[in-house]
């Protein structure tokens, strides 16, 4: 059986949503399509930059031991 997606009711100005929906076209992406991608990416790269500060945290704590 498929995941169910959550339904997010969300307001945008027009001039936001008409950039999203030109760059979801030049993507060949639905508007909806293109918000899910660009929020995925951004937790991938909020992710990716907790676990850089992570790493230079705990190389600086066995720098100081």
């Amino acid at each position: 059986m498929a995941e169910q997606k959550k339904q997010v009711p969300l307001r945008l100005s027009p001039k936001l949503y008409d950039a999203l929906a030109a760059w979801a076209e030049d993507e060949f992406r639905s508007v909806n399509g293109q918000i899910e991608y660009l929020l995925t990416e951004a937790l991938k790269h909020r992710r990716k930059v907790s676990v850089d500060e992570e790493k230079k945290e705990e190389a600086g704590k066995c720098d100081k031991d």
